[in-house]
């Protein structure tokens, strides 16, 4: 399965991963590990994922909540790929990044 991450979702883990670093020493290292963790499970199939309940529309979008943080992998599943829409806060913003599916 062909994973694709949106550069804008890159940066928003990359600005988390600096906003847990400032707070934590190695903090933001973890959370990129969990990130990657992330990635590998959805490489494995998006079957275990679970529908974006906020989300009514045709695509077939699904997320991945992360373990330790309070973020969410968001993917838009395509036969042919699985694209990494965005790496969300699960408290703030719902939706915002629905403007990079269409």
């Amino acid at each position: 399965m062909i994973l694709r991450v949106l550069p804008e979702a890159q940066g928003e883990a990359i600005e988390a991963a600096v906003w847990y670093e400032d707070r934590q020493r190695s903090l933001g290292e973890e959370f990129l590990c969990e990130i990657e963790t992330a990635f590998e499970r959805i490489r494995q199939g998006v079957d275990s994922l679970s529908r974006l309940e906020q989300y009514s529309g045709l695509l077939d979008i699904r997320r991945m909540i992360l373990r330790r943080f309070p973020y969410a992998v968001i993917v838009l599943w395509r036969t042919d790929e699985t694209i990494v829409v965005a790496i969300a806060h699960t408290r703030r913003r719902p939706l915002y990044w629905m403007d990079r599916v269409n």
